[in-house]
């Protein structure tokens, strides 16, 4: 069996992966609240954004914790189409589970569905993540771990959803998204634990790309996504404020003659 190091780099990836989780999750639940208080065009806008931070930023997370994972004995390379496919996943299943409470008129039933779906999707885009690592030997899980992570992933899915439709302050989404952040971390290295290797030796050059080539400067420029669209939503006005701006706006048109 090959030695695994989940932290070549020491705290530096675990500590980048958490923030870019934490990130995605303080995004998305803004963005939910934006969008349970808006309507028509508006809301499906928010609704997408949110899904877009999500799944961003656990993937970002999951793949920016990769960079420090190393095997004693063979080298390591990512399958570009599957680690593609993978976050085409956690889009796409966090936007499921995004929309079933959105536009849920069950709020239970759509957040347990929503949890459900969640979070199997983004176990899905965890082990499609790790088929797309390519390595000189056998890679074998133990499933009782596999198990136990995608429960981890389902628990903090629903969170997460329950989260969006019951916390509006900034200080409580705050809070909820450094939970969320460290459930979803949680569900990343349970995944990773589960992992064992054994190591055939060769000389053969692997096929697809290492982290650096390909993981590095897209997991940057994910990360630079969410910090913008951070950005935006700070900036934009929420409901009550173009509320209470459209209030403020009568009297004057009123009193003009």
């Amino acid at each position: 069996m090959g030695h695994l190091d989940h932290a070549a780099l020491g705290w530096l990836t675990p500590a980048l992966s958490y923030v870019m989780a934490c990130i995605g999750a303080a995004l998305g639940l803004r963005c939910t609240v934006r969008a349970l208080a808006a309507t028509g065009r508006s809301r499906r806008n928010w609704l997408v954004t949110a899904a877009s931070a999500i799944g961003t930023g656990i993937w970002t997370m999951h793949f920016v914790a990769m960079l420090g994972f190393r095997v004693t004995g063979t080298d390591i390379r990512y399958d570009v189409p599957l680690t593609l496919l993978s976050l085409l996943v956690a889009m796409v299943v966090v936007c499921a589970g995004v929309f079933a409470v959105g536009y849920g008129r069950d709020r239970g039933r759509a957040l347990f569905l929503g949890g459900l779906t969640t979070g199997v999707g983004v176990a899905s885009m965890h082990y499609l993540g790790m088929a797309a690592v390519r390595l000189h030997g056998d890679v074998t899980y133990d499933p009782v771990l596999v198990g136990l992570s995608v429960l981890i992933a389902v628990v903090a899915a629903t969170a997460a959803l329950w989260a969006a439709l019951n916390i509006k302050s900034p200080v409580a989404v705050t809070i909820a998204s450094l939970i969320m952040g460290a459930a979803v971390s949680s569900m990343h290295y349970t995944g990773m634990f589960a992992v064992g290797v054994r190591v055939t030796p060769s000389g053969e050059a692997l096929p697809g790309a290492t982290a650096m080539q390909f993981i590095f400067p897209l997991a940057v420029g994910l990360g630079s996504y969410l910090f913008l669209t951070s950005a935006f939503v700070a900036l934009s006005p929420t409901a009550g404020e173009r509320e209470a701006s459209a209030s403020a706006q009568r009297p004057v048109e009123r009193a003009t003659p």
